[in-house]
């Protein structure tokens, strides 16, 4: 049976040198698509995929990866604002790859488009007051 994933993979910077993703195509059959992904030699890495394949090579690559030391999360989270603790300082604005934040130019106050998160938690841990929690 096929099966469908949408993940997050956390890549310690140990591993963002090596062709783990890759692996995943070669050794179990899987189709991948990135959606989105910020990976740099020796810096943690960020990655978005969707995994295609039969059942038992997505387990089996998913094994893989935690073996490895990737921190894997579903995509199915969602990143909360609480804006009662935001101080507006901009930092999740530079943070965030694909936009989800903006500053407004007149009031300087920060703007949250969840539909454009990816659920990554970049500004869930640079986040100084707290104010960005993961949602159910």
């Amino acid at each position: 049976m096929q099966v469908s994933r949408r993940i997050v993979l956390h890549f310690p910077a140990s591993l963002t040198g090596q062709p783990i993703v890759y692996r995943l195509a070669r050794d179990y059959g899987l189709e991948f698509n990135i959606i989105k992904a910020s990976v740099s030699p020796e810096e943690e890495g960020l990655m978005v995929l969707e995994v295609r394949g039969d059942e038992q090579g997505v387990e089996a690559g998913m094994k893989y990866l935690s073996e490895k030391g990737v921190m894997i999360e579903p995509f199915s989270q969602r990143v909360v604002l609480r804006e009662e603790r935001c101080i507006h300082c901009g930092l999740c604005v530079g943070l965030c790859p694909v936009g989800a934040f903006r500053m407004e130019p007149d009031t300087y106050y920060i703007r949250f488009e969840e539909e454009r998160c990816l659920a990554c938690g970049l500004c869930i841990k640079a986040c100084p007051p707290r104010a960005m929690e993961v949602g159910l």
